[in-house]
């Protein structure tokens, strides 16, 4: 497909699906949290996702191997991407679904920072600058406003932060010469291929392996290695290779409203003021970052 100028219906259509998809996934990640320990259900997300990721990329003939010069840099984004996820499933499991998706979603924020130092041609403009403001004092609103209502933890809110922090790392190594070289779904490949072992490795720090286990959370995990990781975030990748890169990124706002929609009808959470007024100034400030001017 070639490279269009601007969004188009499909493509409109796609990425307010992928929106979507990506606000149910961390609902799911909530809800197979009770099932299996937050760590250990990420370690084996990686674990099944290899396998379609794998099956993807035969089905393409892109082969999943790096050079001795990649290598190192795959397994560094690998790393870091298990980072990122470690803290978020951790997020979830602490703090509220709305709360963990607002503070999680300010990634742009800290990528705008990461690559206006490290990143040829990714200056902080003025209207960038604005943007980054915004964001962060929405992301300071969400955490500071966590005590009304009696929901949230400030545990649970740093953990997000640092979720967000590592995204932002792991597209940062993914946008760096080298990798970008290596392309998205080997990209991809390498990320869970790493991140698996990491995971379960350090999964019994953070307490047993199974909770509550039902056949329900067991459906869930397939669906998180299937559907969301191999599907969502290659359907991502393509969008992005498809259509302007700002106009997509500057949709991810909208993961944060359907994740406070999905929290208030399925787990009673409130929509406070405060959380809705944070949400609103990360959603704007991420437009502006990824504003082209």
């Amino acid at each position: 497909m070639p490279r269009k100028e601007r969004l188009d219906a499909i493509g409109g259509t796609v990425l307010m699906g992928v929106t979507l998809l990506f606000a149910l996934n961390q609902m799911i990640i909530k809800i197979t949290n009770a099932g299996l320990q937050p760590v250990f259900f990420a370690g084996l997300r990686s674990v099944l996702a290899v396998i379609f990721v794998w099956l993807w990329m035969r089905h393409r003939g892109i082969a999943p191997g790096l050079s001795r010069a990649m290598l190192p840099h795959g397994l560094l984004i690998g790393t870091v991407f298990a980072a990122e996820f470690l803290f978020l499933f951790i997020a979830l499991d602490l703090t509220t679904l709305g709360r963990a998706s607002v503070i999680f979603y300010s990634m742009p924020l800290w990528l705008a920072l990461m690559a206006h130092l490290g990143l040829p041609g990714e200056r902080i403009t003025p209207v960038k600058a604005i943007g980054l403001i915004l964001a962060f004092a929405g992301t300071s609103l969400a955490i500071l406003s966590r005590g009304q209502g009696g929901e949230g933890s400030l545990a649970g809110d740093l953990c997000a932060l640092a979720g967000a922090i590592f995204w932002a790392a792991t597209a940062f190594v993914a946008r760096r010469p080298v990798m970008a070289a290596a392309g998205p779904e080997r990209q991809l490949f390498w990320m869970v291929l790493v991140s698996g072992p990491i995971l379960l490795l350090a999964a019994p720090a953070f307490g047993p392996p199974i909770r509550d286990l039902a056949w329900v959370h067991i459906f869930w995990l397939i669906v998180q290695a299937s559907v969301i990781v191999a599907g969502g975030f290659i359907t991502w990748l393509w969008l992005l290779s498809s259509y302007p890169a700002a106009t997509v990124a500057s949709f991810s706002f909208l993961t944060p409203i359907f994740s406070l929609v999905l929290g208030a009808l399925f787990f009673s959470e409130s929509l406070q003021p405060a959380l809705i007024g944070a949400c609103a100034l990360v959603g704007v400030g991420i437009v502006l970052i990824n504003r082209r001017v």
